[in-house]
């Protein structure tokens, strides 16, 4: 089993690409963030072709918790430290306002609840009121959290997502405008001025790869500053035993879990227990992993009833934690490494990827040039 809970079967899947096709840029994958791309060059009157290996969100587009947070994968304390008051809060400006901008766009699919840290000891707890301390002298919103959860922070401007209902849904309506998208193409060659799929090619002046998992295996300049992770996860059947309002992190982030309006229980974490083997491209869970989570849900959650979903996907991790946005080769773009925070981060990264792409500018790739900037120097 490795299907993940948002997966409804209700997709008309897209074509395969066979034969020629011209474009100003082709995009290659079709998750949130290549999509994201996808729909910034569309608005910008570019003429756009998006390609994926597999099916639309078949990646960790498709397969992730389903959160939407504001900032970086670090707290926001830890943020500020790393990468200077100005830059950091920029980027949880940005973050939060990409939050609002897709709960306005996709009502019912994307959904602002709030999000809790829960800290799992009292050194945890401590790092909690440096957490909120650094948000309230910045100006943003956060309150302490004292509840049947356990205690840390509510962080009111999170929420969650349904994350493969919303990828489909971009993607049905960029097919409604006539954007050319095709799935099962896996690409086989990027060269100048072309895209090679084993049955068809894109002839294109620019090239926008959006993978985020894996990225380091396209470019091999990448290696070191990119690595591919697997992250497991597994759901539960409807858990009226329980009642979870907004998604929770814990131990700092390493699990995390959400209720689904139908009351199922999608739970992931435990990567640290088993790094190095999970420092990896493969995307089937592990008897290990899988096994942590189970005891965590019976004994932790006290959730009973049957586990209905085990997943896992792949995704991009940056030693700096800041995502890979750069045009890696002539004419040819990278983005990914969002360090589990893919939902808002991928979807800014790719949209500021396809603005540089086309010579404009881009607020979002500023922040993170400055970031980048500052832990230079420090």
């Amino acid at each position: 089993m490795n299907t993940p809970i948002w997966d409804d079967r209700d997709w008309r899947p897209l074509p395969k690409l066979e034969g020629p096709a011209r474009a100003d840029v082709c995009v290659i994958g079709l998750g949130g963030s290549g999509l994201a791309a996808i729909e910034e060059l569309a608005a910008l009157g570019v003429g756009v072709v998006g390609l994926d290996a597999g099916p639309a969100g078949a990646g960790a587009a498709g397969r992730n918790g389903g959160f939407v947070l504001a900032g970086l994968a670090k707290f926001f304390n830890e943020t500020v430290a790393q990468f200077g008051e100005a830059a950091a809060s920029a980027i949880y400006r940005a973050t939060a306002r990409e939050i609002e901008r897709q709960a306005e766009e996709m009502p019912g699919t994307v959904r602002v609840t709030g999000s809790l840290r829960i800290a799992a000891d009292a050194a945890e707890l401590a790092d909690c009121q440096k957490h909120l301390a650094a948000l309230r002298y910045c100006g943003f919103a956060a309150e302490p959290y004292a509840g049947p959860e356990g205690e840390g922070l509510l962080l009111p401007t999170d929420g969650v997502t349904q994350p493969l209902h919303r990828v489909r849904a971009i993607a049905h309506k960029l097919r409604q405008r006539d954007v050319l998208l095709y799935e099962h193409s896996p690409v086989r060659k990027i060269v100048p001025g072309s895209v090679v799929t084993d049955k068809g090619t894109v002839f294109c002046d620019t090239v926008i790869v959006a993978v985020d998992g894996r990225l380091e295996a396209l470019f091999p300049e990448l290696t070191g500053r990119v690595r591919t992770a697997r992250l497991q996860m597994l759901a539960t059947a409807p858990a009226p035993e329980v009642d979870f309002s907004r998604p929770v992190y814990w131990r700092h982030g390493y699990e995390y879990w959400q209720q689904l309006p139908d009351r199922s229980i999608a739970l992931g974490g435990f990567r640290d227990h088993a790094l190095e083997e999970e420092w990896t491209a493969d995307t089937e869970p592990t008897d290990f992993i899988q096994g942590l989570l189970e005891k965590f849900l019976r004994q932790r959650l006290k959730v009973t009833v049957p586990i209905t979903h085990r997943w896992a996907a792949s995704v991009g991790y940056t030693p700096d934690g800041l995502p890979v946005l750069e045009e890696v080769r002539a004419k040819t773009w990278a983005v990914g490494g969002y360090n589990g925070t893919g939902n808002i981060v991928g979807a800014l990264s790719a949209r500021a990827a396809a603005r540089l792409a086309c010579g404009q500018a881009s607020p979002w790739a500023q922040a993170i040039a400055a970031a980048r900037a500052h832990a230079s120097k420090t």
